[in-house]
């Protein structure tokens, strides 16, 4: 899991480092790729890294550059260091924030949100 986990924040590292010289919309050829995630249903499991480098070969340049500076559309990107890293820890925690007793520190963290806001 190392390894994954290693070469998917390096994905995602050259993909944030890339937005400053990229266009902000995907081009048409990009576009075009996406065909490339159709098909049948696999028959059974696929190699991780095989998926993560498919989506990141065919994903990452159909992205709008929304996390980049130059982005100037709806108010959805601007994704910061801090809050990136904070999804990571969050997806690797895997909880299911529906009870306070099976996930006790998703109710403080909602909790200390609705108090500030």
């Amino acid at each position: 899991m190392d390894d994954l986990l290693r070469m998917t924040a390096e994905r995602a590292l050259h993909y944030l480092d890339g937005l400053a010289t990229r266009s902000v919309a995907p081009t048409p050829a990009a576009l075009a790729q996406l065909a490339e995630l159709g098909g049948p249903l696999p028959d059974g499991p696929t190699d991780p890294a095989a998926v993560l480098a498919l989506l990141d070969r065919v994903g990452s340049p159909a992205t709008v550059a929304s996390a980049g500076g130059r982005y100037f559309g709806f108010v959805i990107g601007g994704s910061l260091p801090a809050a990136l890293a904070a999804n990571w820890l969050a997806g690797a925690w895997d909880q299911n924030a529906a009870f306070a007793h099976i996930t006790p520190a998703a109710a403080a963290f909602e909790r200390i949100s609705l108090r500030w806001i």
